[in-house]
């Protein structure tokens, strides 16, 4: 069931700008939600990214809202007074009327200003507080439940600081609150319901119902129309949090979600269609490496090898040159992250491996934080081991080094069987010897404290990858998120990340997907769902994703068998692409990065806000709703390098040729040619512009606030299309094609 489209064209690079011209110089924004400066989910990273974009565009008049964690404020938050008379006003009349309200500066890029209230210092108010809101909602929170009662006291105290704020003005402001997710829903609830003078918009990342539906192994997407919500909710315990959030999506000017497929989601459990889609963007500059992300890749996979030399030590028995490394990372969700069948497609494609005498080897990373104890004294031995071989052979090379000068320094070319004594050798037959191991390379590399019950080793041991010799994927299983000061895989994510070869994220349940972007941003090629966020997005504006890196898994119209044969299928063709291909595939995703920056997802949440003040405020800012366009917008089409033809079996980047490898020269691929042959590509849609006071907010039923050009069409991988103004932006390897022939793998 799709919805109507978003405004997608605007988010892309190479576009005409937006001229929004809205006077914000009356106008307050205030961005409320329970991450602020309190990493708890994916919402601190969406906040924290978008800051310095929404700082840039409200200036002094922006204030984020959250919660008080004396922990996270010692690290994150530099305490200042306010510099805006009625925030410090409005703080003040707070403070002295027994609430505890911090302000200052969150210490990320823009530095915005935050205000932090200490939900614990007003808990004695929660029974009053619970009983108003029975008395006006008909909403009962029981007593145990600990987050539900955070979420009435967060809620009655942001709708205190909007009600004071808007009392301590001198002229009534033209307020904006946006709220993200159920734990701050009571208070645009409250806003509604005492009719403060706000605008209010509602966001959820991921409705609170289907997160606990897809956990409960449900047929979730094929009975979306068919549940009783209500029941549900009340089964699972959860009917109080369900109420406020469902509440908080009625009472909102503006409801938006992350995605589509999130969006249709919310039309089934909340009862709501969203009037926007506002996609999560990342801050492009902070994982770009400009033309050096090439070079990243190498250096990060060179870490990367050595940590499976230690790992795989006694049995290393294959080419580390010819060696892929696949990863899953995120939440411990076995089902709905997709590692069930992550797992089973890996089975399949040894099997392929090695009935075909491939040469290639698979090694699969498991990054998901479960119950340990400590690390495995197996896995710390092979670090040690390889540490201890590595010296070894230092200690050896110098002594050959010494003798060759001498020899060199009297004249005399060096006699070989006298370059190396009984003494080197003693020494390195002992470090040999140290190499014997009597069992397999674990899987895991700690020790879990439900061994006999987790999922991914129970799922391990029924498809039989226990690592030996004779297997062509092997399994490692790191129950920890990584960090730069591990004495196992000393290596940040972002660092990780790069040097992989490819992210496999085949979630059943994902509103938006991070992960997979992170990767895309990083030139990483990565596999989604049609069920994710990230993947609908890519399929919306990519005319052939996996010609790009982004391969797109159908869990939405096969079973579950014939989706862990196309990932299989997906991993076996990967597997078959050459070095030479797979550089030429991470140029292109690296060029998709654009696509996810904030400076243009950014702009959905811009015509959010301007659609509630428009609702909100109707004499300063006008709004008139308009039927959908049925221009299908902008889509990156095919590159020009890639067969035309829809086969399923075709290549995603050129054919491999048996003589590529020993005469590269004869088919040198230009990276700076194939990007502007993208750039060509690009269509330029029709831009409507939107204007203050006196003009018309225009947007589509349950669409964005801007319409589409009749003129912005599907570029079907088509070459004849109009140039697009300034082109993608993208930041392209400079000389890659000079890097083909030099970079590794």
């Amino acid at each position: 069931m799709p919805l109507a489209r978003s405004l997608s064209v605007t988010s892309l690079s190479g576009l005409e700008e937006w001229d929004e011209e809205f006077d914000l110089e009356d106008a307050v924004l205030f961005e409320i939600a329970w991450e602020v400066a309190n990493k708890v989910g994916g919402i601190y990273t969406v906040i924290q990214t978008k800051a310095r974009l929404t700082a840039e565009e409200w200036g002094e008049n922006y204030f984020l809202v959250g919660p008080y964690v004396e922990s996270n404020v010692r690290t994150q938050v530099e305490l200042i007074e306010p510099t805006n008379p009625v925030m410090k006003r409005t703080i003040d009349k707070m403070n002295s009327s027994g609430c505890k309200v911090y302000f200052g500066r969150w210490l990320i890029e823009g530095s915005p200003y935050v205000v932090l209230i200490d939900v614990a210092f007003t808990a004695w108010s929660l029974d009053r507080w619970k009983s108003e809101l029975w008395e006006l909602c008909d909403i009962g929170v029981p007593w145990f439940d600990r987050e539900a009662n955070d979420a009435v006291l967060f809620g009655f105290l942001t709708s205190w600081l909007l009600g004071e704020y808007a009392a301590q003005s001198e002229e009534p402001p033209h307020i904006v609150a946006h709220f993200h997710e159920w734990l701050a829903g009571l208070g645009l609830v409250l806003c509604r319901q005492r009719q403060l003078s706000v605008a209010t918009i509602f966001t959820t990342h991921a409705t609170l119902l289907g997160r606990y539906l897809c956990a409960g192994n449900v047929d979730f997407y094929n009975n979306l129309a068919e549940f009783n919500v209500d029941k549900e909710a009340g089964d699972r315990q959860i009917y109080h949090r369900y109420c406020l959030e469902r509440a908080a999506a009625h009472c909102a000017h503006v409801f938006t979600t992350v995605s589509q497929i999130t969006a249709i989601e919310a039309e089934h459990l909340l009862k709501r269609k969203p009037d926007f889609i506002t996609p999560n963007g990342l801050n492009v500059k902070k994982f770009s490496a400009m033309h050096e992300f090439q070079n990243l890749h190498a250096q990060s996979k060179n870490r990367i090898q050595e940590f499976v030399r230690g790992h795989f030590y006694g049995h290393l028995d294959f080419n580390l040159d010819k060696c892929l490394f696949l990863f899953i990372a995120g939440r411990y969700e076995f089902s709905n992250k997709g590692a069930d069948i992550f797992l089973e497609a890996l089975a399949r494609l040894n099997y392929l491996l090695r009935v075909n005498h491939s040469d290639v080897t698979v090694i699969a990373f498991f990054i998901m934080p479960a119950r340990t104890n400590n690390f495995n004294v197996e896995t710390l031995k092979g670090q040690a081991v390889r540490k201890q071989l590595w010296d070894t052979a230092q200690t050896v090379k110098e002594r050959f080094g010494k003798k060759l000068y001498e020899s060199l320094l009297v004249g005399q070319l060096p006699d070989v069987s006298k370059m190396l004594d009984k003494e080197d050798f003693t020494i390195m037959k002992r470090a040999i010897f140290a190499t014997q191991r009597q069992c397999q390379p674990p899987i895991c590399t700690h020790n879990m404290l439900e061994d006999s019950s987790d999922p991914i080793l129970n799922c391990v041991r029924r498809i039989g990858l226990f690592n030996s010799s004779a297997d062509r994927v092997k399994i490692i299983f790191h129950p920890e998120f990584l960090s730069s000061t591990s004495p196992l895989l000393p290596m940040d994510y972002e660092e990780f990340v790069r040097g992989c070869h490819l992210g496999v994220f085949p979630s059943y349940y994902e509103p938006w997907g991070y992960t997979p972007a992170e990767c895309t941003v990083m030139g990483i090629p990565s596999i989604s769902t049609n069920l994710s966020g990230f993947g609908c997005f890519m399929e919306e504006h990519i005319a052939d994703p996996s010609a790009y890196g982004i391969y797109i898994l159908d869990r939405r119209y096969r079973s579950v068998d014939e989706s862990c044969n196309q990932l299989t299928s997906f991993l076996f063709q990967f597997c078959k692409q050459s070095r030479r291909q797979r550089i030429i595939q991470r140029n292109r995703t690296e060029r998709l990065s654009d696509l996810l920056d904030w400076k243009y997802l950014g702009r959905f949440y811009i015509s959010a806000r301007h659609m509630a003040l428009a609702k909100a405020f109707p004499d300063t800012y006008l709004y008139e709703a308009q039927e959908p366009f049925s221009a299908s917008g902008f889509r990156y089409p095919r590159p020009a390098s890639v067969p035309p033809s829809p086969a399923l079996s075709r290549h995603s980047s050129p054919h491999h040729s048996e003589a590529e490898d020993n005469d590269e020269e004869d088919e040198r691929y230009d990276e700076d040619l194939e990007a502007e042959k993208d750039r060509v590509n690009i269509r330029q849609p029709y831009s409507q512009t939107q204007k203050n006071k006196s003009s018309t907010v225009t947007a589509g039923n349950g669409a964005t606030g801007a319409s589409e050009g009749n003129g912005a069409t599907e570029a079907n991988g088509a070459t004849g299309a109009s140039k697009a103004n300034g082109a993608t932006g993208a930041n392209e390897a400079n000389g890659d094609g000079d890097s083909i022939t030099s970079e590794k793998n």
